[in-house]
């Protein structure tokens, strides 16, 4: 009995000491941000999407964790205005690509954090959901005390996005879009 209080004892403290080293910062959605950028032969279009949800676990001064929801259904462009806006916002938002009625969030869950490759700098490798679909991303995040950034590119086919892409279809033209779209990420917590 006397070795079955010391091993609750000693796990107690195990957990206790865990729970405190690890720390959740949740995200300010109202000022975090995420733009993207699209690209296609004739030019580009480039607009924001805002965040549902999200934080950022640390284990001391390191990032060890993170995961976001982000609202799809907030997806706009910014490059244009008025009637041109609402078409595109409208296509986006479409069933051939981003299909917001069905899928209204998207997701990003850290899998692994990379060795540090700076004293703020982490490679992250993270599963990203689009539209039910899980695909593996990775991007380095630089980590500031109430901050992160990080810039990637996404390949939209994974995840069942082909509307003019040439990988899919001939004779495109100038219609081709590109399959990587860009994202850059400022978290604010």
């Amino acid at each position: 009995m006397k070795n079955f209080k010391t091993i609750a004892i000693a796990l107690f403290v195990a957990v206790a000491s865990i729970s405190v080293n690890a720390q959740t910062k949740k995200i300010d959605v109202a000022s975090s941000t995420i733009k993207w950028v699209g690209k296609k032969v004739t030019g580009e279009h480039s607009g924001t999407v805002n965040f549902k949800d999200g934080s950022i676990i640390f284990k001391g001064k390191k990032l060890t964790g993170g995961s976001f929801v982000v609202d799809m259904t907030s997806l706009t462009s910014t490059d244009l205005t008025g009637e041109y806006q609402g078409k595109l916002n409208g296509h986006l938002k479409a069933d051939d690509f981003f299909g917001t009625d069905k899928f209204p969030t998207a997701k990003l869950v850290f899998k692994k954090i990379g060795t540090t490759k700076t004293a703020n700098v982490y490679a992250v490798t993270a599963d990203l959901t689009i539209k039910g679909i899980t695909k593996p991303v990775t991007f380095d995040l630089t980590v500031n005390p109430n901050s992160a950034t990080t810039a990637f590119k996404v390949d939209r086919t994974k995840y069942d996005i082909k509307y003019n892409s040439g990988n899919f279809f001939e004779n495109l033209g100038d219609k081709t879009i590109n399959d990587d779209f860009e994202l850059t990420v400022a978290l604010k917590f």
